[in-house]
């Protein structure tokens, strides 16, 4: 497989967080979020993400093709920091399921109609 196509909707701001502390905004490609809490760009903080509801409305190889909804706890763009991003936090007994613990379902609930 090696590679796969998505169609996807996500609450990501249309100023793309532009404001007081950013502005470059969505033009430089700040500000964007979906359910894994990527990290914000030209922040060098890796702890630190935004999430926001992600639907997958296809995703695609040529083996299968899913529907997958990813909730979130929040409404809208959300800043988030270490756990609340489902990242393992630097210097703590890690136990490889902060994934789980994070604002939005990482995984999501996927469909796959093939």
């Amino acid at each position: 497989c090696g590679m796969n196509g998505a169609a996807y909707f996500i609450e990501m701001d249309a100023k793309g967080g532009e404001g007081e502390d950013n502005t470059a905004g969505a033009k430089f490609g700040t500000g964007y979020c979906d359910a894994q809490c990527p990290h914000e760009k030209f922040d060098p903080n890796e702890q630190h993400g935004i999430c926001c509801v992600e639907m997958d409305i296809w995703e695609a190889n040529r083996e299968a093709a899913a529907y997958t909804p990813h909730p979130c706890s929040t409404v809208g763009p959300t800043k988030c920091e270490g756990i609340d991003c489902g990242y393992a936090v630097p210097g703590t007994n890690s136990t490889g399921d902060e994934r789980w613990k994070g604002l939005c379902d990482k995984d999501g609930c996927d469909f796959n109609n093939y």
